[in-house]
């Protein structure tokens, strides 16, 4: 067997085999993560009904029909995910409605707006900017 490196002699047929398998499992990784970014969906608009949410994507096409008792009153929508109160507790979810993160009405207050990949919440004298995984980036002060 001919290599066209001098290097690469001392390597037998299967080490080469073995560094191919390891270049192509890593390609497929790759490209199953860019598949599942692409496969993510972005929320343009979330219809109500008396007992369903039907939430819609960029397109206009359904991306999935929740219902309203199980989620409970969705208080705001951003890019890729909302926020809903359900008695005590508000939740976010992604898109198709799996929930990421559930946070305690008391801590939270009231959510007063949800844009882009952050809401927003005043509880008391203090305005708090939340991520949508239910982390705290930003406590200020409410203007008087």
């Amino acid at each position: 067997m001919h290599f066209p490196h001098p290097s690469l002699r001392k390597f037998k047929k299967s080490s080469i085999f073995a560094v191919d398998m390891k270049r192509g499992l890593l390609f497929f990784a790759f490209m199953c993560a860019v598949a599942s970014m692409q496969a993510q969906k972005e929320i343009s608009y979330i219809e109500t009904t008396t007992n369903w949410y039907y939430i819609y994507d960029e397109s206009g096409k359904k991306i999935k029909t929740l219902y309203r008792d199980g989620i409970g009153d969705i208080k705001g929508w951003g890019k890729d995910f909302f926020v809903s109160k359900r008695g005590a507790f508000y939740l976010i979810c992604d898109a198709e409605g799996k929930t990421l993160k559930t946070l305690g009405a008391q801590s939270v207050g009231e959510v007063v707006s949800v844009s882009g990949s952050t809401f927003t919440s005043r509880l008391g004298v203090w305005i708090y900017t939340w991520n949508k995984e239910g982390k705290k980036i930003n406590t200020r002060a409410a203007q008087k």
